[in-house]
């Protein structure tokens, strides 16, 4: 179903006809017990301007994910499969994430703020400043399953209009924590250019993070998480090795990552083959990658036996089912 409120491009996408789907591709023997055979790459919906930050609620059967430039968030039914506006104006949020009572986290670009949206549907503002002075926007949010609460905060929100508001910095690029009984916000990593998307291990000891403007290719970093959120022993876990870019990801029952993936704008003609969804092993080797025709932003997992992989792409939303299941959240 395509969206004609505040479209820019419908991106037309014909399902390949025959299994397995060759837009689903190994890289490696270890991702066939990943792939189902028989289940291929799917549009839900199109004409979005930049589609970010999906997260399911499997009560409902319905997927939030945020349009940012149309400063909404949308809502996909899985029942229907209509697409219908949850929220907007959404102040141009981005990452989206449930807490521990279900109810959805959004970190807001124009608002330079984390919300909590509450069962009557008021908002608590959870963090917009850091020792006085005011966040930059932040992206992408996870919840630990002690209640705790982690995001990013790169500046991209304020660059300009487009994901914002044009605003200098006061705080540099940070990955911050806030305890589950709230408390005084931490600002836990530092050093990064544009700390981005953030993920779990399955029994959430490791942390990672990805350094989106890092030169001369795009990382992702892991941690040990200790007692209280300490974080140790940083490692270089996945380097891109080359032009694509990394945004969010999401992390399998099995340790694996699936990461949005598309170039950084020097691959030239060979850019569209970056575009998707790189899937790498718990020791960091690519071993799978799922083609999209369009650059892949962020991806979680959900459907009711959590084995159905949505991706958030530029103007569309994709699904995929796969031969694993989500990490619990």
């Amino acid at each position: 179903m395509n969206l004609p409120m505040g479209s820019e491009v419908r991106v037309p996408y014909t399902p390949h006809a025959r299994y397995p789907d060759p837009a689903v591709e190994v890289l490696d023997e270890s991702f066939l017990r990943l792939r189902l055979f028989s289940a291929g790459v799917e549009q839900l919906t199109s004409g979005l301007r930049w589609a970010e930050g999906p997260q399911w609620f499997g009560d409902g059967r319905y997927l939030l994910f945020s349009d940012i430039p149309n400063n909404r968030i949308l809502r996909w039914d899985e029942c229907s499969g209509a697409t219908s506006v949850f929220r907007a104006p959404s102040n141009m949020a981005n990452g989206l994430a449930r807490d521990r009572q279900g109810r959805l986290l959004a970190c807001e670009h124009l608002s330079r703020r984390v919300t909590r949206t509450e069962y009557d549907g008021s908002i608590t503002v959870l963090a917009d400043h850091w020792q006085g002075r005011r966040l930059n926007s932040p992206n992408d949010i996870v919840c630990q399953r002690n209640g705790a609460i982690w995001f990013t905060d790169p500046s991209f929100g304020i660059h300009g209009h487009w994901e914002g508001a044009p605003a200098e910095p006061e705080v540099p690029h940070a990955v911050y924590r806030r305890a589950a009984d709230g408390g005084e916000l931490q600002q836990v990593i530092t050093g990064l250019e544009a700390p981005n998307g953030l993920a779990f291990s399955p029994d959430e000891s490791v942390l990672y993070v990805v350094e989106s403007r890092a030169r001369p290719h795009r990382l992702i970093w892991a941690w040990d998480v200790g007692e209280g959120g300490a974080l140790s022993n940083k490692r270089l876990h996945i380097d891109a090795q080359g032009p694509g870019a990394f945004d969010g990801m999401a992390v399998d029952a099995l340790g694996n990552l699936w990461c949005g993936l598309g170039s950084d704008g020097s691959a030239g003609a060979d850019a569209a083959a970056l575009d998707g969804v790189r899937v790498f092993d718990p020791q960091g080797r690519a071993i799978g990658h799922v083609h999209l025709p369009e650059r892949c932003a962020n991806v979680c997992f959900g459907g009711a036996q959590r084995n159905r992989l949505f991706m958030a792409s530029s103007h569309s939303l994709y699904a995929l089912f796969v031969n694993v299941q989500g990490a619990l959240p």
